[in-house]
């Protein structure tokens, strides 16, 4: 059914997706242990290609010149936080002290946070093998090729971040940035599979007119989005709290409105998904990816949910923190592709 350089591209695509969410995990696991601040510096750890593992191993005198390599960062990434616009910000990276606090050394965490880095540079290797690959696709489909090419420099523009991550010191703001960035990558090669698979497998797509359910799956993913958004910043409030040195147990009392709306966004979730399970039940065959992708979606709302109650009901246990992450991102990728093969087939 396809040719040979387009089922390289298909199955190169399909591993950069699973790749994507690997890295998501990695970030998770970082983010909850702590190990943000593993590596002090970019992209070497302790300035080596092999991280340390003992205290001895450092370099002499590394938390001075790191600091001054990440404040000359940081200034360079005010101005330009500034140019647009954002003078309040830019302010902020300049005078805060507390970005260029200094963090004892762990080797647990250091590894955690190199471990994470590997993963990265693997996702940057799928997907300049995914656009390569895509060559195959100029003249038949040339958006194939546009979108693939783009996500690399994406994923480049993700890496510069990466790296504002650690010189700014896991500045809140900057970390919300990240994970929605990690979104469109994710949202961007699943497009691409989508264009792939239906350009020759018209099977795929079922020529009904179904709007309103893809208009649904839209407005669930949009919402589901605003939610990513709302965790995030309630993810820097427990943060802030813990280090604080609030006890765990209090942490989500003393959350404040942020928390209420991301509750309330994920009953509304939870709600349409389970909405357009039974629309698209009654619509298609079992056998249809359609059903398939909607099983898929209303598993993993139920696992979330279930994990938010674990966070929310047991003071924030870690693995639930990860758990919860990385099925949110899980759930966005299948909401996106179930959205997308609600399109109609063209005539």
């Amino acid at each position: 059914m396809y040719p040979r350089a387009e089922k390289r591209f298909i199955k190169s695509n399909r591993l950069t997706i699973i790749v994507l969410f690997l890295v998501i995990t990695a970030g998770g696991i970082v983010r909850s242990t702590g190990s943000g601040m593993g590596c002090p510096d970019w992209p070497k750890c302790f300035n080596r290609i092999i991280p340390p593992t003992d205290i001895s191993q450092l370099p002499e005198g590394y938390e001075e010149h790191y600091i001054e390599g990440r404040a000359k960062k940081n200034q360079r990434f005010a101005k330009m936080v500034e140019a647009f616009g954002y003078s309040e910000m830019a302010d902020k990276i300049r005078h805060d002290e507390s970005i260029l606090q200094h963090e004892e050394f762990n080797a647990a965490k250091t590894w955690t946070e190199y471990i994470n880095r590997l993963v990265g540079v693997l996702t940057g290797f799928c997907l300049l093998f995914s656009a390569f690959f895509s060559l195959t696709y100029i003249k038949s489909k040339p958006s194939i090729f546009g979108w693939s090419v783009l996500n690399v420099f994406v994923v480049v523009i993700q890496a510069w971040l990466g790296s504002i991550v650690v010189s700014t010191n896991l500045m809140p703001w900057i970390i919300t940035v990240h994970m929605l960035l990690a979104l469109i990558i994710v949202a961007i090669s699943i497009y691409t599979f989508y264009l792939a698979t239906t350009l020759r497998n018209k099977a795929i797509l079922i020529n009904h007119q179904f709007r309103v359910l893809k208009a649904l799956a839209l407005v669930s993913l949009l919402l589901m989005t605003v939610q990513v958004v709302y965790g995030t910043e309630v993810r820097e409030m427990i943060d802030h709290l813990g280090d604080e040195g609030v006890a765990r147990q209090e942490w989500v009392d003393r959350l404040g409105g942020a928390y209420l709306i991301h509750r309330i966004l994920a009953y509304i979730t939870l709600g349409l998904t389970v909405l357009l399970f039974f629309l698209i039940k009654n619509r298609f065959s079992s056998l249809t990816l359609q059903s398939k992708y909607a099983w898929i979606a209303l598993g993993l709302v139920g696992v979330q949910m279930l994990s938010g109650i674990i966070l929310a009901r047991f003071d924030v246990p870690a693995f639930a923190q990860t758990t919860h992450l990385v099925v949110a991102s899980l759930l966005f990728g299948a909401q996106y592709y179930l959205m997308l093969l609600m399109t109609k087939l063209k005539r």
